[in-house]
């Protein structure tokens, strides 16, 4: 499909969520009055949930930064920040946020990052992430079981199935970092096809290109598994980030005045939420995350604020992201006509 024409499908689907995410927020009979809720709202609940948004971004990105400074690169956190961010609007618009993490590592690229240090800069952050929401779900669920069966009710199935997606992707990249040969047999698959079907012109080059790709992947992970404090550090990043994002929840419910469920049974919630909406193939889980807000936390947002409290929670946790994202994805590109765009900017240290 042309490119083109893939955005302009991935925005109108994104229109599409925003008009449904609307009307769900304004015609809810159950509300007396829309707008004046809102301007009830709580102001340092809501700027909470601004810092919750800052906190999940800067973690990110001092996750990504700290990996690369620990392998002897110099590059702002600045500068990494804008990566993230706009990692997070690709991921946003992509059927199954599959575009975020090759223009991450293309926007490293041009900050003066290898290509296999920056994959694995953005897999390692991957990895930890995956790792740390399962491990968050499943001890939240553990430890406040009953009120999830209660909630879920006989959605809790999609939470089961969401969590083991979300855990099945951390053995399937660390096969492929262990298993070298696998992966170098399917490249090499996979560029005769391309040959076949006229999409590699020069298959040669294609394999010498991506087998130093692959070569430094597995060489700075294994060098990443002797360095446990390294590992920590990146679960740490991981932990304080996920709890900014699945933590929104609570101050969304709480500038609402909703304050009859406890705030731990909220975050319970919204991690099996995110586990089970995560995993769907559409632009930044579109459709999954709203039906999953208005299905999870039915009777949590009482007095029929429940949409008004879908469309607080989805801005800053996808609609700001795609804001932000355009105006750094238009500075990039201004910088980078202008010969600006950080070539030469991190060097590795001596």
């Amino acid at each position: 499909m042309n490119p083109k024409l893939k955005n302009l499908l991935s925005f109108l689907f994104i229109l599409i969520s925003v008009s449904a995410v609307l009307v769900i927020a304004f015609s809810n009979e159950e509300l007396g009055n829309a707008w004046d809720a809102i301007s009830r709202l709580d102001l340092p609940w809501l700027l909470g949930l601004l810092l919750c948004w800052a906190g999940y971004t800067f973690f990110e990105a001092m996750g990504t930064w700290t990996y690369l400074r620990r392998q002897g690169y110099k590059i702002r956190i600045g500068r990494v920040l804008s990566t993230v961010l706009i990692g997070f609007y690709y991921s946003n618009i992509t059927p199954s946020a599959a575009g975020g993490q090759p223009m991450q590592i293309n926007s490293l690229r041009k900050a003066g990052i290898p290509v296999g240090y920056g994959t694995l800069a953005i897999t390692t952050r991957f990895v930890t992430n995956q790792l740390t929401i399962c491990l968050m779900t499943l001890i939240l669920f553990l430890t406040h079981r009953e009120f999830a069966y209660g909630q879920l009710g006989g959605a809790i199935w999609a939470a089961r199935a969401g969590w083991l997606i979300n855990f099945a992707s951390v053995p399937m990249v660390l096969l492929a970092a262990f298993k070298r040969k696998w992966v170098q047999k399917l490249a090499e698959k996979l560029v005769r096809l391309g040959v076949k079907t006229r999409l590699v012109k020069d298959p040669e080059g294609t394999m010498e290109r991506i087998s130093g790709v692959l070569d430094t992947y597995h060489e700075a992970l294994i060098d990443l598994m002797h360095r446990p404090k390294d590992i920590l550090l990146q679960i740490g990043c991981s932990t304080v980030s996920l709890l900014a994002l699945t933590g929104s929840v609570v101050f969304t419910c709480y500038a609402f005045g909703q304050s009859g469920t406890p705030w731990i049974h909220v975050l319970t919630v919204s991690c099996l939420l995110f586990v089970s909406a995560s995993y769907t193939p559409l632009p930044g889980a579109s459709g999954a995350q709203e039906g999953g807000f208005l299905l999870y936390f039915r009777g949590i947002f009482r007095d029929g604020t429940i949409g008004l409290g879908l469309l607080i929670w989805r801005f800053f946790t996808y609609y700001l992201f795609l804001i932000v994202g355009v105006f750094l994805i238009v500075i990039e590109k201004i910088l980078t006509r202008r010969g600006k765009g950080g070539k030469g900017e991190s060097s590795e240290q001596p």
